[in-house]
């Protein structure tokens, strides 16, 4: 199962849930760290949110859980938590995303695990950071959305409140509460010093946002709003062709000499002739566009487009994703054989030419490694509610 990616000899205990630490903790088992899934005895929700090969195996589960090991303990339980004392004695991280009171109810706040292991990373994965009245508020990522600003900006584009259509909030946060682990560990390695870090959404997704939204609003006095008004012009959208859609972006002096050179529009001014210009002007220069798009059909304007190194792309469904011919030719699916048949699995989207990544294996059935988890650090599996015993044969999918 485990493989000599950049994170081989790390083992995480992974305590969180749903998808933000999950994805974060998969992204880890990926680059070969031994990740430790922790589960009570119920399991995550996550296993029962989408369609699967057999109940408990959802695809979003399978997905951001894969290669990692099942452990079930009932952490209410005195077996439970002893159990767990004893993995973290012997881990790099401790990634959890429970409240900060109810992690700290069960035993295990950062204090807990530093007196057992003060070597080890230890990161929470929150909502809203501890340190603000919001610190409590249940979180998921719809809401995110809402107080990051996302529907707002989407109002602006199309004229309604709209969520994006991707779980960007647990998604982003799992990226970030990934590369704040891995600063962590960076740290640890220089100094020998473990840390406690803390990861919410609502800041992660604020920071995110307020990258390009930030822009007039940052000055003191303001010059403008926050907001970025390219991103959000009404005009911004996919262009229609005579023959459906086409996404382009005519964007530097460069590609607009070039574009209105070989196509002569008869609305080409010197008026739009610098990007300073356009960028004043930006929802007529798409609405002009739009409607010169619509003159030639997809395949004219793609051919067009890149051969005059424009930046143009078709609209792909995510289906379409699985038979794409530059991720087929750089091998970004990667399919493992599971009990219930092959998984083809969306691969590791970064290179390393000393390290790479690669999914690490399936993804677990619950508890499947619960006995030769525990035995491995001289431990038997309780004959109780404490620990599950290894479900069915198989153990994985």
């Amino acid at each position: 199962m485990k493989h000599a990616g950049p994170l081989s000899g790390v083992r995480v205990i992974d305590l969180t849930a749903m998808v933000m630490g999950p994805y974060s903790t998969q992204i880890m088992a990926d680059m070969g760290a031994d990740v430790i899934k922790i589960e009570a005895p119920e399991g995550d929700n996550t296993r029962n949110i989408s369609v699967g090969p057999e109940p408990g195996m959802s695809g979003v589960f399978v997905n951001v859980n894969r290669g990692k090991r099942s452990v079930v303990l009932d952490l209410r339980s005195e077996a439970g938590k002893s159990a767990l004392r004893e993995l973290v004695r012997h881990a790099d991280v401790f990634i959890h995303s429970m409240r900060a009171r109810a992690i700290a109810r069960l035993g295990f706040s950062y204090a807990d695990v530093f007196a057992i292991n003060p070597s080890i990373v230890y990161t929470n994965c929150y909502g809203y950071g501890r340190r603000g009245p919001d610190a409590d508020l249940t979180a998921y990522d719809d809401t995110i959305q809402a107080e990051c600003g996302l529907p707002a900006v989407q109002q602006m584009l199309t004229g309604e409140a709209n969520y994006v259509g991707t779980i960007i909030a647990d998604k982003v946060a799992g990226m970030t509460a990934l590369y704040a682990t891995m600063l962590a560990l960076f740290h640890r390695e220089r100094t020998g010093e473990g840390q406690e870090v803390e990861v919410s959404m609502f800041e992660t997704m604020a920071s995110f946002m307020l990258v390009e939204h930030a822009n007039g609003a940052m000055f003191d006095p303001p010059l403008g709003p926050a907001v970025y008004p390219r991103v959000v012009a009404p005009n911004r959208r996919p262009y229609r062709t005579r023959d459906g859609y086409i996404s382009a972006l005519v964007y530097n002096d460069k590609q607009w000499s070039a574009f209105i050179e070989s196509v002569r529009p008869a609305w080409a001014s010197d008026s739009f002739a610098t990007l300073a210009q356009r960028a004043r002007q930006i929802d007529t220069v798409y609405a002009l566009l739009g409607e010169t798009f619509r003159e030639r059909t997809t395949r004219d304007w793609l051919d067009l487009l890149r051969a005059l190194d424009i930046p143009a792309a078709p609209l792909r469904t995510p289906d379409e994703l699985f038979d794409n011919p530059h991720l087929d030719a750089v091998g970004f699916f990667e399919t493992v054989e599971t009990p219930n048949g092959p998984v083809r699995f969306p691969g590791v989207p970064t290179w390393f030419s000393q390290t790479p990544g690669h999914v690490a294996g399936p993804a677990p059935r619950l508890g499947a490694h619960t006995r030769e988890v525990l035995e491995e650090f001289g431990l038997s599996a309780p004959e109780d509610s404490a620990v599950q015993r290894e479900p069915g044969s198989g153990g994985i999918v």
